[in-house]
């Protein structure tokens, strides 16, 4: 932490997000013990960015950095809550607000509203600077960054990939859910499927074959060009899953897919020297 922890927690950051509904019975709630976990800033160009941070207690050095790419809904409680569990694996776990320019997710009551009124003013290179900055300050404050892994949700599973071919320094990804192939736009000027053969660490994306939302051809389309491009990254369907099915706290959630996607992603970073 810094001296700046108490004035960086975002306006209602103490649970989830109202805009991704009522959370479910099954949400998890990961404690902080024999953790050094809450809110710090991170100095930009021009700016102080909110990030929440989780790392062993009593490691002050040599941590391998998990960078969190949040959902769309933003750094809420359950973006933390995975930070708080990467912690409990050894991991320096930092999760930036990457929305803070533009406006607090908090204040929306709705996803539609919250995408056409904030999430779509966020432009992919304002993101991957952001997490630049996420990753120095991270090296600076106890991580190592020879062993930087990023992994994303929904919105930050297709920024993952991004930052994947972004980043020279990233070992290894895993996108969790992440948009592949969509419609370009001045903010969003590439999708993953674009930069398969830039990939400077393997990914490994999670998808689950009943998401409405991503196609299994935009999935097999994606394979294609990792195999173009003689990449290491893999692609793993869950048959019986649908979209954002880690998100314990949602409807949406698939425990038996969730749980076998968390040990995939350890063995993942471990595999690729992170860990």
């Amino acid at each position: 932490m810094n001296n700046d922890e108490s004035s960086a927690v975002p306006k209602g950051s103490a649970g989830f997000a109202p805009s991704a509904g009522m959370p479910a019975g099954s949400a998890i709630h990961t404690d902080e013990v024999g953790l050094v976990a809450g809110y710090t800033t991170i100095a930009t160009q021009g700016d102080r960015m909110p990030a929440y941070l989780a790392r062993p207690a009593g490691q002050t050095e040599n941590l391998p950095i998990i960078v969190v790419v949040q959902e769309i809904f933003g750094v809420h409680e359950h973006i933390r809550d995975l930070c708080r569990r990467l912690a409990k694996q050894g991991y320096l776990a930092l999760a930036p607000e990457l929305y803070f320019r533009q406006g607090d997710p908090g204040k929306f009551a709705d996803v539609a509203t919250l995408f056409n009124q904030l999430v779509s003013k966020v432009p992919d290179s304002q993101v991957l600077s952001d997490l630049d900055h996420s990753v120095h300050w991270a090296a600076s404050h106890g991580g190592d960054s020879r062993r930087l892994g990023v992994t994303g949700f929904c919105w930050g599973g297709r920024i993952a990939w991004l930052y994947a071919a972004h980043n020279p320094q990233v070992k290894a990804a895993v996108a969790w859910y992440g948009k592949l192939i969509g419609e370009k736009t001045l903010l969003i000027p590439r999708y993953p499927i674009d930069i398969a053969a830039a990939l400077a660490g393997p990914v490994l994306g999670l998808y689950g074959a009943l998401d409405t939302s991503i196609s299994l051809e935009s999935i097999d389309a994606m394979r294609q060009a990792l195999k173009s491009a003689k990449s290491s990254s893999e692609i793993i369907v869950y048959p019986d899953a649908g979209h954002a099915f880690n998100a314990d706290y949602r409807p949406n959630y698939h425990a038996a897919s969730a749980i076998d996607g968390w040990l995939r992603m350890l063995a993942w970073f471990d595999k690729f020297g992170v860990k």
